[in-house]
């Protein structure tokens, strides 16, 4: 029974895993596609190979969540379940109607509203809750914004003096393979390590691993492998969303929100900050495109902050009742997990 425990925590948290490439392959692959840098095929598989390869850089993001978020003797093999029954959903929900939610803000809020079903309010660490997830999560696309905004203005001054505009094109789609590249590789760095520490949790639980912040080299690469199969399924309807939907995007904009973006979640990835690239990528692109007539849809953006705003709280929400209800179905699956 408690093998089966483990095998099903591992199953689900690499569904989420799954999910996650593709709901989130849409930050990676949105500029390319939308300046035509590189053919919707072309960006997935790119997006793939350096989501992969990102897995690998570090595990800071784990231990915050794995060991920082909430009272350790709280989590229980059911708050896993029940908070990944929950981030899933979330994210299909918001796939299903294209809107780009924070597939991390999504995990982190599941997991706090299941350990507070399992215990009450006073298990979560609000300090880290407050400085490491919200703070980042209202300052990450605005910082995004304005770095991106600065780059493609020094951008397009730079490619003003040139005499062959066609040919600054050409070289910028070109730049674009490296920028987007850098940009999938911060995703991978970041994002894979939430499930990482989902995992590590389950895996320290039953004795496999002596502490939760040792993530298994066979972990980091069972996680890797997900993701890139995830994101080489596409996940359209949201990057319909942002290469249509959002800003205007030419090669320049696209060069510009790729490095702003990618330079930042790698900052973050560094100092252990679960940041949304999905927010961060949006920022990007706003900056990035705000120099053009028109170039942002605010309608469109009002609709994608809403997103972001509800996510902490529905998953909070969402993952509490799964949890009362699994509870009631099955109990807690079995002892504490004592961090």
């Amino acid at each position: 029974m408690t093998m089966a425990v483990l095998i099903s925590i591992i199953l689900i948290a690499l569904f989420f895993e799954f999910i996650n490439g593709f709901h989130d392959v849409a930050n990676v692959v949105a500029t390319p596609i939308a300046s035509r840098s590189l053919s919707p095929y072309q960006a997935i598989i790119l997006a793939a190979v350096f989501n992969f390869v990102g897995a690998f850089i570090g595990t800071a993001v784990a231990t915050t969540i794995s060991k920082g978020l909430v009272d350790a003797n709280v989590i229980t093999h059911l708050v896993l379940i029940a908070g990944l029954f929950a981030a899933i959903t979330w994210n299909l929900l918001t796939w299903y109607f294209g809107i780009p939610s924070s597939s991390s803000h999504a995990l982190i809020g599941s997991l706090v509203g299941a350990a507070v079903a399992a215990s009450n309010f006073g298990t979560v660490h609000y300090g880290v809750l407050v400085w490491k997830i919200i703070i980042p999560m209202i300052l990450s696309p605005i910082m995004a914004f304005f770095v991106a905004l600065i780059l493609v203005v020094i951008v397009f001054r730079v490619l003003s003096k040139r005499k062959t505009p066609r040919k600054s094109n050409a070289q910028i789609r070109e730049l674009q393979v490296i920028s987007s590249s850098l940009l999938a590789l911060s995703h991978g760095s970041n994002d894979a390590q939430k499930t990482m520490s989902i995992i590590t949790l389950a895996l320290f639980s039953f004795g496999m691993v002596s502490t939760v912040t040792y993530i298994p080299t066979w972990v980091i690469a069972l996680c890797a492998l997900t993701m890139a199969l995830g994101t080489l399924t596409g996940g359209m309807r949201i990057i319909k969303t942002l290469t249509t939907r959002v800003a205007k995007i030419g090669p320049a904009n696209g060069f510009a929100a790729e490095m702003s973006s990618g330079l930042l979640i790698l900052g973050a990835s560094h100092l252990g900050l679960p940041v949304s690239t999905t927010q961060a990528a949006s920022g990007s692109i706003m900056g990035a495109g705000y120099p053009e007539s028109g170039g942002v849809n605010w309608r469109v953006v009002r609709t994608m902050a809403t997103a972001w705003l509800l996510t902490l709280p529905c998953c909070m929400l969402m993952s509490f009742i799964i949890y009362k209800l699994l509870f009631i179905l099955f109990g807690d699956l079995g002892l504490a997990i004592n961090v």
